[in-house]
């Protein structure tokens, strides 16, 4: 039987910590919050040490940057897993709205992503995270919607942004208590109102 070579069982283990590491932040920020948790309780909790914390990120913040990323990573798949490539556009739109808001009900999500992260990162770095996952599935179901003629035209990095505040805001709401299903409700006719107006209907003259 084969063996792994060195490189690869070096590399696994690496690997591994990090994961390891991250499991750990993870766990605590959402149980006690970035600002209340230590770097000792981190390792700790991952049981590796502090060397090797650092040999993976340069401080706390870089470590929960990465929890962040694969927080955001996490709930765009789950978006896109939901939107079927057979969908409509707007079906794809409205499978991807329900699956982000199932999503964020993961516990301590909402503080990660929503509260804590901004805080803590900045606006600035929480876009950019949030351009590589959420806000991506979000702007490519739109231009697909518009491609498709299921939704007017408009510009899309602005709606985008604007449809992404609307789902953040119910996904906070929810977690304080709110009905899930007047949220849902507020949010599918906010996009039925992007929908193309029929055209006119055309009565027959009146006979003389």
């Amino acid at each position: 039987m084969q063996q792994d070579s060195p490189r690869r069982s070096n590399r696994d283990r690496t690997e591994a910590t990090r994961a390891d590491l991250i499991r750990a932040a993870r766990r605590l920020f959402t149980e006690k919050s970035y600002a209340e948790t230590g770097t000792p309780e981190i390792v700790a909790t991952a049981g590796v040490t502090r060397g090797a914390l650092y040999h993976h990120f340069a401080d706390k913040q870089a470590l929960f940057a990465a929890v962040v990323e694969q927080e955001a990573a996490t709930v765009a798949a789950e978006i896109d897993h939901a939107s079927a490539p057979s969908s409509s556009a707007r079906d794809a739109l409205i499978a991807g709205s329900d699956a982000y808001l199932a999503a964020m009900r993961a516990p301590g999500r909402t503080r990660l992503l929503l509260l804590d992260g901004p805080a803590v990162l900045g606006r600035a770095a929480m876009d950019e995270i949030d351009n590589r996952h959420g806000s991506r599935s979000l702007r490519e179901g739109l231009v697909a919607a518009m491609r498709a003629r299921s939704m007017i035209k408009l510009p899309v990095e602005a709606l985008t942004a604007l449809l992404a505040a609307a789902f953040d805001r119910a996904a906070l709401a929810i977690e304080a208590g709110a009905s899930d299903e007047d949220y849902r409700a507020v949010l599918l006719a906010l996009m039925d109102g992007l929908s193309p107006a029929p055209p006119p209907s055309r009565r027959p003259a009146p006979s003389r």
